[in-house]
Parts: C-alpha cells; sequence; structure tokens
C-alpha cells in the first residue's frame, strides 16, 4: 500500500480547533494517523518535510460551476460549440484542483451533459479535476432566471445556461431526463435575478406545484436538489418543499430567517457573493459600470446580503463560501477570493470561514464523518500550505504557497523535497 508520511507541520484539521504541531500518516486513499506533536516512524514511507508549514483538509467549493467559460454574455454558454466546450471544463476542473480545491458540489452544468461527462472522466482517472457532484442546467420557466428567448425568434429550451420548463408536467420530464443521464442534483431557479426585468430577485417565479414536481422526481431518483433563491418567498418555498442547497437566500425575511433556524441540521446557505462584488467593482471592462451597479440594485443587494448573512451567522444556519465563478468578471482561478469576501464584508472569523470551506464542505458533498477534516479514516484530501491562512487568508489565493495538494490519497502537487 501506498505510505506517505507529512511530518514537521501544524496541523489545523478542519473541526474549529486550534491548529496543532504534528505529522500524518496516509495510508492507500485514507488518513491511517494523526501524532500530535510528531514522532511518527518513518520506515518505508515516502516522507514530506512540513518544514512548519501548515497542513489542513482540502478546499470544498459549494457552489460550483465547472463548464462555465468565463463568458461575458449568458447566451454565450449556449453558442460555444460542445466540442470546445469540453475542453474548457477539462481545463477548469484541473485548475480547481490545481487551486486547492480537492471537492465540488456543482450548482449546474453549462449544457445538460457536461458535468456528468468530466465527473465520470474524473472517477475513472483519465483527467485530473476535483471529487465532484455532478449537476444539469438551472431548470427555470419562461421570463425566469436564465430565459433569454425572444418572441420573435425560435423558441430554444437551452437558451443560456439554463433549461426552460413550464408547469408541472415539463419540469417533471427535465428532471427524468436529467436523472436518465446521471446527475447527482438538480437545480431550480426559483427566485428571479437581478437581470431579466420581469424576473427581479424579490420575486418567487416558480409555482408551489413545479417546485413539487422537481422534489417528486429528485426523491424517485435519490438526488439532492438545488435551488437559486434570492427572494424571502423562494427561501421558504425552498424549506417547505424540503430543497437542501439554497443560494444566495439575500432577501430572506424574519420568516424566512426563522424556517432557515428550525431546519439548520438539513439546510445549507450559499451566498456566492463573489459575482455580485467583482460585478459592483471589477466589471467595468465589459461596459458594466458603478453607476449601473447601482442602477441596477446590486449595490443594494450587497448591503442586504451582508446584513442579511450575519443574521443567519448569528442564528446557527451553516453559511458556505464559494460560487459562481466561469462569468467574465468572475472568473475561474479566484475561487478563493470568496473566503477573503467572508472575512472583510459578512464579518466572520478566519476560523469560522475556513471551517466552512472544510468540514461544512463535506457535510454539503453528503460525506460528512469522511471528509474536510483531518482525523483518522478520514480521505486524504489535503493541503500543505506556506504561512498561515488563519492569520492571513489570502494566502489560500496564492498558487505559489500551496506546497502540497492531495486528493485521495495520491499527490497532485508535491514539493521538490519529497523522498
Amino acid at each position: 500500500m501506498d505510505r506517505t508520511l507529512i511530518a514537521n507541520t501544524t496541523i489545523f484539521d478542519g473541526s474549529g480547533a486550534a491548529p496543532f504541531a504534528g505529522d500524518m500518516l496516509i495510508e492507500g486513499q485514507r488518513i491511517a494517523a494523526v501524532q500530535p506533536g510528531g514522532g511518527l516512524p518513518r520506515d518505508d514511507v515516502r516522507v514530506i518535510d512540513g518544514a512548519g508549514a501548515t497542513l489542513m483538509p482540502g478546499l470544498i467549493e459549494p457552489h460550483g460551476h465547472v463548464s462555465y467559460p468565463d463568458a461575458a454574455r449568458n447566451a454565450d454558454f449556449t453558442r460555444l460549440p460542445p466540442e470546445e466546450h469540453v475542453l474548457v471544463t477539462m481545463r477548469n476542473a484541473k485548475l480547481m484542483l490545481d487551486c486547492g480545491y480537492t471537492s465540488v458540489l456543482s450548482a449546474a452544468s453549462a449544457k445538460p451533459r457536461l458535468d456528468v461527462v468530466i465527473r465520470n472522466e474524473i472517477n475513472a482517472g483519465r483527467i485530473p479535476g476535483p471529487r465532484y457532484l455532478a449537476n444539469g442546467p438551472e431548470i427555470t420557466v419562461s421570463g425566469g432566471l436564465g430565459d433569454e428567448n425572444l418572441l420573435h425568434l425560435p423558441h430554444n429550451e437551452t437558451p443560456t445556461f439554463a433549461w426552460v420548463a413550464d408547469g408541472p408536467d415539463e419540469i417533471r420530464k427535465v428532471c427524468r431526463v436529467l436523472l436518465r443521464e446521471g446527475v447527482d442534483l438538480l437545480k431550480l431557479n426559483v427566485s428571479g435575478d437581478n437581470g431579466p426585468r420581469n424576473s427581479r430577485f424579490e420575486r418567487a417565479v416558480m409555482t408551489d406545484a413545479e417546485v413539487a414536481a422537481a422534489m417528486e422526481m429528485a426523491r424517485a431518483g435519490g438526488v439532492r436538489v438545488c435551488a437559486h433563491a434570492r427572494s424571502a418567498e423562494s427561501v421558504k418555498m425552498c424549506v417547505r418543499h424540503g430543497i437542501d442547497i439554497i443560494y444566495h437566500a439575500t432577501f430572506a425575511d424574519e420568516e424566512a430567517l426563522d424556517q432557515l433556524e428550525a431546519h439548520r441540521d438539513r439546510v445549507f446557505v450559499g451566498p456566492a457573493l463573489g459575482l455580485t462584488w467583482q460585478a459592483c467593482h471589477a466589471a467595468g471592462d465589459w461596459g458594466f459600470t458603478p453607476a449601473m451597479a447601482r442602477e441596477h440594485g446590486l449595490l443594494h443587494e450587497i448591503e442586504v446580503a451582508v446584513e442579511t448573512i450575519g443574521k443567519m451567522r448569528k442564528r446557527g444556519i451553516r453559511v458556505l463560501p464559494g460560487g459562481d465563478y466561469g462569468f467574465a468578471w468572475n472568473p475561474h482561478g479566484t475561487y478563493a477570493r470568496d473566503l477573503l469576501l467572508f472575512v472583510d464584508v459578512l464579518g466572520f472569523t478566519p476560523m469560522e470561514t475556513l471551517v466552512a470551506a472544510t468540514r461544512m464542505g463535506g457535510e454539503i458533498m453528503g460525506m460528512a464523518g469522511e471528509l474536510g477534516q483531518l482525523k483518522r479514516g478520514y480521505l486524504a484530501d489535503l493541503l500543505l500550505i506556506d504561512g498561515d491562512p488563519l492569520t492571513d487568508i489570502k494566502r489560500l489565493q496564492d498558487r505559489d504557497a500551496l506546497l502540497v495538494i492531495m486528493k485521495d490519497g495520491r499527490l497532485h502537487k508535491a514539493p521538490a523535497t519529497a523522498a
């Protein structure tokens, strides 16, 4: 069995406990021993001398869009030919791993089978990439987020990153097709967003009957459902129907927060603040100025999000960093910026943020007890960091600071001193 000893490190185990000096032994895919103070035997093992660097669990992205091609326009998701799109997704999967993200839960793919195919190739060991839960396109309704059809042009069921379906029967059919193709998850656009004028983010655009139809198919197929839900009513619909992965939740009112708190052992919230933040502060090259951000309500949305997520934090609702990378102003490879936003904008401590990105990440992946912490018996998905991310969380944005990246006990990146 392949055995690796990572010695002389400062171990942040992901549990929320204070870091400690120690060694770790990996056998095959899993962690065989964690020894505070060090001193594990060095016989018959590959030894990596950590030289005091920080050993921590691999980061987990709970709102991934691996197939999103850093596009400036939503229509570009459909216009990109499938051959090129597969290659883009392959490159993005490797990039996620290069950035220290050893697991990703997909919040939607740009085309129906992209996630499934890439997940299968990663699992077969034919291409590098993170541990992967696959999704299909975002399921939306006419006039909802992602429906950019124009009445005078032929109708396209998948006009952007979304699949348009109206009414319970159409929703069921789309879900059945995606389940047939092998997705691990489904995604519903329950609320609007800041773009479509008829589908603003304060509204729920799906009906109870449509959400119930999707949940009926999900339960029959044994998969979970994610939801784009910014408005208060859309958050309540998610809780009411048993959706446990809720993205954004920006405009959750006190009633919605009460419901989230009552189900906090089941529900996860991913604010995905980065996309909105970048649109407000870094989208000028694509013609979206700060004045436009204010006009379209995005600056207001950030102000509300800070207040709303602060309330969730106090209520003990599980809030996870990450999400919505793959747009031109929020490109792949910048994932760890969300960790900094959690600290600098949302007011989380670095410890809370890293626990959310590791231990809670294992929980949202459905692998609590074997993923997201450095403990005996857990999967050996881990990072060795030059520096201390608890005192400087920006270190995780520097790929040169990632000395070791390991997934499933296999070194994706090894230091030159590994023996």
